[in-house]
């Protein structure tokens, strides 16, 4: 089969080479210009670990190209993989590009094309595709499919050729089996495909992201009770985690959801239920929590520095909103540090991966090449992001290298009996005190939650 994916974004573009990866021919397309061309030299314009060698590797069956008409044209299957992006002033999700899309795949589509919705679309959206195509395209004969994508960052490779399970919305045994074909290659991994309704597809997506966002939520709220009564939320984590109908994922406390997907799909989702006059409060809840909590890291930072940040330099390792990506879009560190700095703090960042995309966002940032070199001079230390480099810091070094001894600790990748000897004045989330070891002859200094 011939596929043509629309949208060189962060879905379209991992599942067009994934696909390739299956064997079949794929046409990626879209309008940036910039962005095709660099790709056709073999340039990655994002950063997913394992996504530039596969692109070399099935460089024969991967074509990139503006003319979405000749892509379509003679396309089996076509992907609508463009973005979704909040709508301004309402929460909903801007549909605009899908539809857009549709019109055009209907005036370039042959008849039996299957096309396909990989875009996150509130429920509605395919049938609204299908009835566009139809008013272009009234002698056309066609499919329309609904397959969300379920892609982590940093992991996208890995969640596309050894998926969980696959879901597949779809009315007609034409599409039905045009998918099945297209997953073939899963079944030898007995990959779970689950055929159904459009709008169960559609619904399954944002039920998806919204679960997994209130246990975040959730496990911060809990973070916060360990705070007051001296708990350590790590091991409740532990606890209710081996629990097999709750589970250990998505239990980790910090400083709240970012990125592409939670915040946009969830803000959809309740405005979309909202409207349709089931609203779904647990969801409208974990929304107001995740914005406050994101809100309240810089007082996190000025409360351990003893109520003022005025004239301190402060270190932040980590941009990106999770490791392993370049991605910055709603990251808490695009909250915070404005506000620190507002606060008259200085800061010297560093990030593996997204500092090139950050710097147009946060002016004024000294860019550091490494985490020492962030941590020269500064009074505190935040850790923002859970990058792997971050977690086996020389903890002595860094404390030799540091003007101060405020360590914020925003994952809780450290043991607090690891940090103790090095006499950090400690901070990490939802953790109960404990007492450091003294730094040379000076007193014991308290660690704190």
């Amino acid at each position: 089969m011939r596929i043509t994916m629309i949208g060189t974004g962060y879905v379209g573009l991992v599942s067009g080479v994934c696909f390739s990866e299956f064997g079949f021919d794929v046409t990626c397309v879209d309008k940036d210009q910039a962005k095709i061309e660099a790709l056709q030299r073999g340039e990655v314009p994002i950063y997913e670990p394992g996504l530039a060698e596969l692109m070399v590797k099935n460089a024969g069956r991967l074509t990139f190209t503006t003319d979405l008409a000749g892509a379509v044209e003679n396309a089996d299957v076509i992907f609508i993989a463009v973005g979704t992006p909040t709508r301004r002033g309402d929460g909903e999700a801007d549909l605009s590009y899908v539809y857009a899309a549709a019109r055009e795949v209907g005036e370039a589509m042959r008849s039996g094309s299957v096309v396909v919705i990989k875009s996150t679309v509130v429920v509605g959206t395919c049938r609204e595709v299908r009835r566009i195509i139809e008013e272009t395209a009234p002698d056309k004969e066609f499919s329309v499919a609904s397959n969300p994508e379920f892609l982590r960052e940093g992991a996208a490779i890995e969640d596309f050729l050894r998926p969980d399970r696959v879901v597949v919305g779809v009315e007609d045994a034409h599409g039905e089996q045009t998918l099945k074909a297209l997953y073939r290659p899963l079944n030898l991994r007995q990959t779970p495909i689950v055929f159904t309704s459009l709008e169960n597809a559609e619904i399954t997506k944002y039920a998806a992201n919204a679960f997994l966002a209130m246990k975040i939520s959730f496990i911060n709220e809990i973070a916060d009770l360990c705070e007051i009564v001296g708990g350590n939320v790590q091991d409740i984590a532990r606890g209710i985690g081996l629990d097999n109908r709750i589970g250990p994922k998505f239990l980790h406390p910090g400083p709240g959801y970012g990125g592409s997907c939670f915040p946009k799909d969830t803000r959809a989702l309740a405005t979309t239920a909202r409207r349709l006059g089931s609203p779904i409060r647990l969801v409208e809840t974990t929304i107001a929590f995740n914005d406050e909590r994101i809100r309240t890291i810089p007082d996190r930072v000025v409360a351990a520095h003893g109520g003022s940040v005025e004239g301190k330099t402060i270190a932040v390792l980590g941009i990106a909103f999770k490791p392993n990506t370049d991605d910055i879009r709603e990251a808490p560190s695009l909250t915070a540090i404005p506000a620190l700095q507002a606060a008259g703090a200085t800061i010297r960042a560093h990030d593996p991966q997204a500092a090139e995309a950050a710097k147009p966002l946060l002016p004024g940032v000294t860019w550091c090449a490494s985490p020492y070199a962030a941590a020269e001079g500064a009074d505190g230390l935040v850790i923002m992001t859970e990058w792997n480099e971050y977690r086996a810091l020389n903890l002595a070094t860094l404390s030799r290298t540091m003007r101060g001894d405020v360590l914020i600790d925003l994952r809780n990748i450290y043991p607090p009996e690891e940090v103790a000897p090095h006499a950090f004045n400690y901070h990490s989330v939802g953790r109960k005190p404990r007492v450091a070891e003294p730094k040379g002859p000076s007193r014991p200094r308290l660690v704190s939650s």
